[in-house]
């Protein structure tokens, strides 16, 4: 007997978005594949910086929050289709200088027997706010 696999939603792409504004390494793990891939809005590569297996997608994920510790995503709306889903949101956050960064942004996601297999994420280029006097 075949069992069924699991279909990601559009509910499981806001638990995700959720865990994101928790800051749960934890949580978000649990949404990812074994063999999962996070490319990150910016790095060296024309990828962003690509973090490959479960260590280093976590070690990238951390590094999001401890470039701003404050790091929050809000207006998300998220859609899937087959073995793709989207999820648009408006980033904020505060750097280690005071320097603040609102931009919109998106993730485009591959999906597998109901796991994130990557996550591709863009944000827009936008200077940084100054610090408030």
């Amino acid at each position: 007997m075949q069992t069924a696999t699991p279909e990601v939603t559009t509910e499981f792409l806001q638990a995700f978005a959720d865990a994101w504004n928790r800051h749960d390494v934890d949580a978000l793990m649990s949404f990812m594949a074994e063999d999962c891939v996070f490319e990150s809005s910016a790095g060296p590569e024309v990828c962003g910086t690509r973090y490959a297996g479960r260590e280093a997608v976590r070690a990238g994920f951390a590094e999001v929050w401890a470039t701003f510790p404050d790091a929050h995503w809000a207006n998300a709306r998220h859609f899937v289709h087959g073995d793709r889903g989207v999820s648009e949101w408006t980033f904020t956050g505060t750097r280690a200088d005071g320097t603040r960064v609102e931009v919109h942004g998106c993730d485009l996601f591959t999906l597998r027997d109901g796991k994130i297999v990557l996550k591709n994420s863009y944000r827009k280029s936008r200077p940084p706010i100054p610090q408030s006097a």
